[in-house]
């Protein structure tokens, strides 16, 4: 499903215009991206959670070459799902 299925689900479900949920869709997007840069964990319940994580520096290998390499310290988001999410996936 890309961003532009999941619009229309929603203008469906909730019955209202596609620009509107789409302005909803948004909205949703910017406020977990927004809390995930300051640092601040999401959890929706039912569904999941999204959390940084902090990734520490390592060696690592070029699979072309075989030559070792220094990986940098970065940082990530991990999700982790929810009961329910996870039910109704199985």
């Amino acid at each position: 499903m890309k961003k532009d299925d999941l619009v229309t689900f929603v203008s469906q479900k909730a019955g209202i215009t596609r620009k509107a949920a789409g302005e909803t869709i948004h909205a949703v997007l910017e406020g977990i991206s927004s809390a995930l840069e300051k640092g601040d964990p999401v959890s929706l319940i039912g569904f999941g959670g999204f959390k940084v994580v902090e990734r520490s520096a390592r060696q690592g290998r070029n699979p072309q070459t075989g030559e070792t390499i220094h990986i940098s310290a970065s940082r990530a988001v991990k999700f982790t799902p929810g009961k329910v999410l996870k039910q109704r996936v199985q």
